[in-house]
């Protein structure tokens, strides 16, 4: 649930910042086709993979 909730409130500050800049990622995000979403996805995936590992690491749980 804190994951979830850190997730959205990230996101939504980016589109309350700068809305007009996050809609231009998303369209060239969506042009450039499945390939580049699924690197993203995996690359997105490990590096938060990665963040939770050295957080639990960190805390000693």
């Amino acid at each position: 649930m804190i994951a979830l909730g850190g997730a959205l409130a990230i996101e939504g500050a980016a589109w309350a910042i700068v809305p007009r800049q996050m809609r231009e990622l998303y369209e060239t995000m969506f042009r450039e086709g499945d390939r580049l979403l699924h690197i993203s996805g995996v690359i997105s995936v490990a590096i938060g993979a990665l963040l939770i590992g050295f957080g639990v690491k960190l805390i000693g749980a």
